[in-house]
């Protein structure tokens, strides 16, 4: 193969040195989810506190922002998720059921609204107590071996948060603090469930049944 002319190789080389530096400012990537086929760990908010983050979803809607209300899939709620895997261990449920049984219902204060990732997730941040914390743990503990845990919802990565929006430019993060929330309400984690994404279904985890 001919070599390419001077110039051009000058030119080839600033592309690759900027898509050097663009990949080193954005850091690793986040691998996508195949949310096609993962059971979660999830638990569900105590009606007031439910009722105010459909409010926040509205509210975005309704400014024309990207807003989870537009997933009108029945088991659309929020939620907050503490592990992702392909399949539960065998007597993991039992275990995560015993689990949550345990602690809830879990007081639980909401925090800032902000953009996770930069171009991302818009979320609702929860602060994580040390009861919360320690049940994130625990469920770990009980998913030990299991294939498909995602990193971020690791012990020490992960960062508790209620979703908005699955996608969501970082420059428009201001606007939707102002229009998704104005203060930071307080409420309680009341019920679990695990989502089943090979067939949209939700199973209880534990005692206290969910709606959905």
């Amino acid at each position: 193969m001919t070599d390419a002319p001077a110039p051009r190789r000058r030119l080839l080389a600033r592309g690759r040195s900027s898509r050097t530096r663009a990949q080193a400012q954005e850091g690793p990537s986040r691998p996508a989810a195949n949310l096609g086929d993962v059971r979660t760990v999830e638990l569900l908010c105590s009606p007031p506190l439910e009722d105010a983050v459909r409010g926040a979803w509205h509210r975005l809607a309704e400014a024309g922002l990207p807003s989870l209300a537009r997933n009108t899939h029945p088991t659309n709620r929020p939620h907050l998720t503490l592990a992702s895997v392909d399949e539960f261990p065998p007597g993991a449920q039992a275990r995560l059921a015993a689990l949550v049984d345990a602690v809830l219902p879990l007081p639980v204060q909401l925090d800032r609204v902000t953009v996770l990732d930069g171009s991302a997730p818009l979320v609702w941040l929860v602060r994580p107590s040390p009861a919360l914390t320690a049940l994130h743990a625990a469920v770990w503990d009980a998913l030990a071996g299991a294939d498909g845990l995602l990193p971020w919802h690791a012990p020490g990565r992960w960062i508790p948060h209620l979703s908005l929006a699955l996608r969501f430019r970082d420059a428009d993060r201001r606007r939707a603090r102002a229009v998704a929330a104005a203060d930071r309400p307080t409420g309680a984690f009341v019920a679990a469930r695990s989502y089943d994404g090979a067939d949209r279904t939700v199973t209880a985890l534990g005692r206290a049944v969910p709606d959905t």
